[in-house]
């Protein structure tokens, strides 16, 4: 190849973005970037702070504070790490993934964010997943693919997620925070989420992992020769 492959995966919160790029970058040799880990990372420190997710001043103030590396382990997870400590566990949260939500709509945030996304893409062959992956931050991406479900499936699914890690959750609730972050995302002033002209639309309401990443591979390959 004469220059890296960039695979932008954008989507709705829950449709199984980062469980599907984790497996495809997993087999194809390929760095696999959760952008959505970065800024749950960046409403963790904040939520420290005590500041809103919508406190415009307070997070501008708070930014260059936040010191972050990401670390790839054997054990196959991104891990964040926040000013020395190791977040991973932590931002894993529907609370969290408000924040994530809210402070990515910061200019502020995006702009310190933006340079490291990019960069991973310059140096590496990469599937990274996000809100505004091929909108946004990739929109010359090799590969563009807007991943959803319905609203109910995904919210089915972290219901699931939660429940599996020992949090007493309600499905009723987690529909409704489910709705509300598609509400957020689309409707968001900076970069909306919404599916690139030109990407593959990929509903993976009723298929299976492994379907949806073959899936995903077929999308690749006629993208990318081998």
């Amino acid at each position: 190849m004469d220059k890296y492959v960039s695979v932008a995966i954008d989507g709705p919160a829950g449709a199984g973005k980062s469980t599907i790029a984790k497996r495809v970058a997993a087999e194809l040799g390929w760095l696999y970037v959760d952008t959505g880990a970065i800024y749950r990372t960046v409403g963790y420190h904040m939520s420290l702070m005590g500041i809103g997710p919508k406190d415009k001043d307070g997070i501008e103030r708070c930014i260059d504070d936040v010191n972050i590396q990401i670390e790839y382990r054997d054990d196959g997870i991104q891990h964040m790490i926040l000013n020395g400590q190791d977040v991973t566990d932590l931002i894993r949260t529907p609370e969290m993934s408000m924040m994530a939500s809210g402070v990515s709509a910061q200019p502020c945030v995006r702009a310190y964010l933006l340079d490291m996304q990019r960069e991973l893409a310059r140096t590496h062959n990469v599937v990274m997943d996000g809100r505004d992956i091929g909108t946004v931050v990739l929109p010359d991406a090799t590969v563009k693919v807007y991943l959803t479900a319905s609203a109910e499936v995904r919210a089915e699914r972290r219901w699931k997620e939660l429940l599996a890690k020992g949090q007493d959750v309600k499905y009723e609730d987690v529909y409704i925070d489910v709705v509300k972050r598609d509400e957020q995302d689309m409707n968001r002033k900076i970069a909306p989420l919404k599916c690139a002209d030109d990407a593959e639309l990929l509903d993976c309401s009723y298929l299976t992992i492994d379907q949806v990443v073959a899936e995903m591979k077929a999308i690749i390959r006629k993208k990318v020769q081998p």
